[in-house]
Order: C-alpha cells, then structure tokens, then sequence
C-alpha cells in the first residue's frame, strides 16, 4: 500500500506541474522488471493513467520524434522540449511493458498486454504523427508491433496470453495490422532458423492466427477502432485488401517446415477457416503437396484442401489416384481422422468415368485390410465397398467369380504393387469378405453375407457409420433385450436321453 500511494504522488506530481516532470522516473524504474509483481502492477497502473491523461491532453510531440539531445537546441521553444523529453519517457514506458509482457508473472504480462492496447486505442484516438492531408492514416501500427511481438515468444508457451487478445480481433483494422505484423515478424524470426522448425514460436503463431473471423462481405466491415469519416477512401475498408494480408501471412506461415503436430492442426482448419478467404486458394498448393507426401494422418488430413483445389478451382495433380491408393494401410481403420478419410475417398471414387481396374484395386485393397480391422470399421468399410459394386458394375466381376482364388496363397493380386494399374486386382475374387461371413461378431457376419445376394440400386447411406465407435458398438450390444439362446444344436432330453423320460416315470415325486 505505501508503494501505491508513493506511486500516486509521484503521478500528480507529474501531472500537477511540469516542475514535478523529473519523478516519472520513479514510476518507470519498477517496470524493468527487477521489482515484485505486485509493484510492478501498481507502477504499471500509475503509468497507464499518466501517459493516458497526456496524450488525451495532447501533451506528447507530434511527429517524428528528434533525438532527446538534439531537442536541448534552441530550435526548439521550452513546451517543445518538454513534450518531446516526455515523449521519450513514453517511448521508455512502452518499451518496458514490451518486455513485460514476457515476465514469469501472468497478471504482469496481462496488464501490460491490456495497458499497451489501451495506448493504441488512445493513439489511434489522438495520433502522435502529423496528419498532412486528409485521408492520412492514422493507425499506430509501431505501436501494435511492440503487442504482437510480445504475443510471440521464440521460447515459450503464449496461448494463454494470445486468448486474452482476441477480443480485439473484432476490431477489423486491428485484425488487418495484426495479420500484417505477424507477417513481418515469421520473417525476421524464421530467417534466422535456416529451415529448422522452431515449435514454441510457431505454435504461438498458430494460437494468435487460427481463430481469425474473417468477414465475408464488405457490409459486415463496420467495427473499426480507429474513427475516419473517409474509410472508403481507404484500403483498410475493402474486403479484398483484407484478403490479401490474410493470405499473405498464411503462405508466409506455412512455407516454412512445421513440427508434425502443428501440420496436423493446420490441416484440420485449413478448408473451412483459410482456403474460403483467399484470394487465389491455388497458391497454397505447394503446401499440400507437401504435406500429402509426408504420410500417415498428415497426408489424410491434406486431402481436404487437395480435393477444394481438385474440384473447386480445376486444378491438376498427377497421380493422385496412386498417391491415393499408397495412404490404405492398416493404420486407415484405426487413425483418429478415419471418418474423413472415408468420407474423401468416397466422393474422389463416385465418379462413373473411372477405369474399371483403378476401383477394382481400391476395394481389394480396403478388403484385404478389412481381414484385420476392428468390428466398428467393418461395419462401415463393408457398406462401403458395396457401394463401389453400385457405382461400378464392371467390378462385379470380383464377386461372381466361382473358379477364383479361395485364400491368399492362390491370390493373383499383388498387395504390395503401388501402381493400381499392375496390382492384378481385376483377375482376383473377393475371399477376404466371404471368410468375413465367418466373423466373431454378429453384425459383420450379417454385412458381409450382402454380397451373396443381388445388390439394390440405391447406395447405402455410410454417414451415421464413419463415425461408429467400439463403444457405441458395445453399448449397443448391452442395451440388446435378452432372449432365450439355445446352446446346442439339440435339445437335451434329460441325463441318460430318453430313457431318462421312462426313468422320471417310474420314480416321480407324485
């Protein structure tokens, strides 16, 4: 308390009389950092309502700022000096609460992330450069630098201190200079690494980025922290402006190597929150590309962006059929991202035009997996591969086919050929299914015997299965109203059979 009152004094010396301008000293020596949080917090508060009050006094110099010793000349008159000697110590103060907001002290990081803000509200309100003509922007985006850096550490975990600061994402002109500042900073930072992935920082990039609400029209641009009368003179009013910066920054972002978890969040995100607000979505081919060929669940989850670049914006990628048919592995039936991958890979084999032996390989291949595959995947791959059947009856051949191999010893088809076109898949039969018949659990054995009869015309709808979990499987299996199941194929009719009948006769209790 005799800090904070101490603090308080010094604060309406400052303000009371320029003679009292040399005790700001007193507020800003705390803000190095070497003091107790606590009084750290109170010095932070005294310097928010000092260099709040004096630039809403209009106090500060206007302008570029000369050098303090040079402003000690008679050039300038005493009011100058002063306003440019206090406007140093406000440039020491923001300087501080930079390196702040890294202090081990959450509720000083916190504070200084709000009392910095709070200066970019009150300069955006009363700028400190000189506004020559009308139009001149008026955005203190130095200022909103110094945050950002700050939000981004190379070494540490932000994520906490970055969801504080999103409430000031809503603001779109705060949003446009945050993308553009994180954009310079992936440069300077990134440049350094040469190529080697720095996971603290880029994670935090990630944390501050991925929940970016992007507008979708110019209509919905109204919330602006900085007031100008002429904002549709500006670029910061056009939606395509706004585009721009977004992209800019993700391409900035993603073109350099990630951490392998990160390129799965990115992945996951990455066609609902990023390929929408692009202005050219093909750019971000390279980037998927590479993550379709790193493998595993990163290359399932790039086939989201591959097919929008596919289908929406007609663009090419050579085999990606084969590249497709190389991802079905074991792992397929067992990987946490299961229910897209089917989802994907069902609309990438819907089309009619596709040659018989490419979908012939892709329903030997799920099927020989299947012989290893949970319950719950069974019962979504088998519908599934029906499906195929439906779509293209030229595979039917698979099915009906009474000379062909009974095992896989006899199989002609080559599993570990990664070309479809030499898989043989075509001169095989469909055993995998039929020995499926024979399965443990019920209800695989009941969907696999589809096969033997006449298939429908209507497709199955597989949608409330991709997501089938061994635990739903098993609740429902609990949930089953009980019935009387008999044990052996014959009934028993006593001990001894039937002479036991004649024997309950002659000896009954009656």
């Amino acid at each position: 308390m005799a800090r904070e009152a101490a603090f308080s004094a010094c604060l309406e010396a400052v303000l009371g009389s320029r003679s009292g301008a040399n005790r700001v000293f007193e507020l800003l020596e705390p803000l190095a950092g070497q003091e107790e949080p606590e009084d750290i917090v109170s010095a932070a508060r005294t310097c928010s309502r000092l260099f709040g009050a004096l630039l809403e006094r209009r106090e500060l110099f206007v302008g570029p700022l000369p050098d303090q010793d040079a402003s000690l000349g008679e050039s300038y008159s005493a009011e100058d000096k002063y306003r440019i000697w206090m406007r140093h110590r406000y440039r020491d103060c923001v300087g501080c609460l930079g390196e702040l907001m890294g202090h081990e002290a959450f509720q000083v990081k916190e504070l200084a992330l709000y009392t910095l803000m709070k200066f970019v509200e009150l300069e955006a309100q009363y700028p400190l450069i000189k506004i020559e003509w009308k139009g001149t922007l008026t955005f203190p985006c130095d200022l909103l630098k110094v945050v950002v850096d700050g939000l981004l550490p190379t070494y540490e975990d932000a994520s906490l201190l970055i969801s504080r600061f999103q409430e000031y994402m809503e603001y779109d002109d705060v949003r446009y200079f945050v993308m553009k500042a994180v954009t310079a900073s992936i440069g300077q930072v990134m440049q350094k690494t040469k190529e080697r992935p720095l996971p603290f920082y880029q994670q935090n990039v990630f944390s501050l980025i991925s929940p970016i609400n992007m507008p979708n029209k110019e209509s919905e641009m109204v919330k602006f922290m900085v007031k100008q009368d002429n904002r549709e003179e500006l670029k910061l009013s056009r939606l395509q402006a706004h585009r721009q910066v977004f992209e800019k920054m993700w391409l900035t972002f993603l073109k350099h190597k990630l951490p392998t978890g990160l390129y799965k969040k990115v992945l996951v995100i990455l066609h609902d929150s990023v390929l929408p607000y692009m202005n050219e979505p093909t750019l971000m081919m390279d980037f998927l590309t590479v993550a379709y060929g790193i493998g595993g669940a990163i290359s399932l989850l790039a086939l989201n962006g591959l097919f929008i670049l596919i289908h929406q914006h007609h663009l090419e990628y050579p085999d990606f059929y084969k590249k497709l048919y190389s991802l079905l592995d074991p792992s397929i039936y067992h990987v946490k991202y299961r229910a897209r991958f089917f989802h994907l890979t069902d609309l990438f084999l819907s089309s009619s035009h596709l040659p018989a032996y490419l979908v012939a390989a892709f329903i030997k291949r799920l099927s020989r997996l299947a012989l290893t595959a949970p319950p719950e995947a069974l019962l979504m791959v088998i519908p599934f591969i029906c499906n195929l059947f439906r779509r293209h009856p030229a595979c039917r051949v698979l099915v009906h086919r009474p000379g062909g191999p009974a095992d896989m010893s006899e199989d002609p088809y080559v599993m570990e050929e990664e070309e479809p076109s030499k898989s043989r898949a075509l001169e095989s039969s469909l055993w995998e299914i039929q020995s499926l018949q024979n399965h443990y659990h019920p209800d695989v054995a009941k969907a696999a015997a589809v096969l033997n009869q006449s298939l429908s015309e209507m497709e199955d709808d597989i949608s409330g299965l991709l997501e089938l979990s061994a635990y739903e499987l098993f609740d429902k299996e609990v949930k089953k109203n009980a019935v009387n199941v008999p044990l052996e194929f014959e009934q028993v009719r006593g001990l001894f059979g039937k002479k036991n009948d004649i024997f309950a006769e002659h000896f009954s209790l009656d």
